[in-house]
């Protein structure tokens, strides 16, 4: 066996290529999702540029025992209708309104047992005020800060956001689908309001 053959040229071009692009990709995100986060109920982290570089987000702030918390099945859908076309859905669970269940294996179990969620679900953050994480500093500086559970930020894959919908607006809405949409539209980057 000859374990000193050359790589085939084309082979090497294309592996510098990947490695290019995905430096590209992660150069061309934005700081304030260049952080790594701890994902929930888990060892695991995840770098938003270095997984989710250059697509579309949505990215909303959740909490277990809201009555707002069924709406992780409408975005659990959002998630599956979407995800084929780039959308890429991240929770980011928070404690700051007072409705988070205290334990983790409890917030894992109400989003990944109770309610299905298959989409990228962080580790309990705060999402407002000067100890809101940096993810939503810059939500809030681009649009509103949370006020409540359940606010949703239709991001560009630039970092800007695009729209921003409040705990009152469902995911299965025709407001919110038309703007997920406009999000996933080969044109957006318009940065429109």
């Amino acid at each position: 066996m000859n374990l000193h053959r050359p790589v085939p040229l084309a082979a090497l071009l294309f592996i510098l290529l990947s490695g290019f692009a995905d430096f590209s990709r992660a150069a061309a995100c934005p700081a304030y999702l260049n952080h790594d986060f701890q994902k929930l109920h888990s060892s695991e982290h995840v770098n938003i540029c270095k997984v989710f570089a250059g697509k579309p987000l949505l990215i909303v702030n959740t909490a277990s025992h809201c009555g707002y918390t069924p709406q992780f099945k409408g975005l659990e859908a959002v998630n599956e209708k979407y995800r084929a076309r780039g959308l890429v859905v991240i929770g980011f669970p928070s404690d700051d309104f007072n409705q988070e269940a205290k334990d983790e294996a409890e917030t894992a179990q109400v989003c990944f047992v109770n309610f299905g969620v298959t989409f990228t679900m962080l580790s309990p953050l705060h999402v407002k005020g000067s100890a809101a994480n940096p993810v939503f500093r810059e939500l809030a500086r681009q649009s509103h800060e949370p006020a409540w559970n359940f606010n949703k930020y239709l991001v560009e894959p630039d970092g800007a956001v695009l729209r921003y919908f409040d705990s009152d607006i469902t995911p299965d809405s025709g407001d919110f689908e038309a703007a997920v949409e406009q999000l996933l539209a080969p044109q957006a980057g318009s940065h429109g309001g």
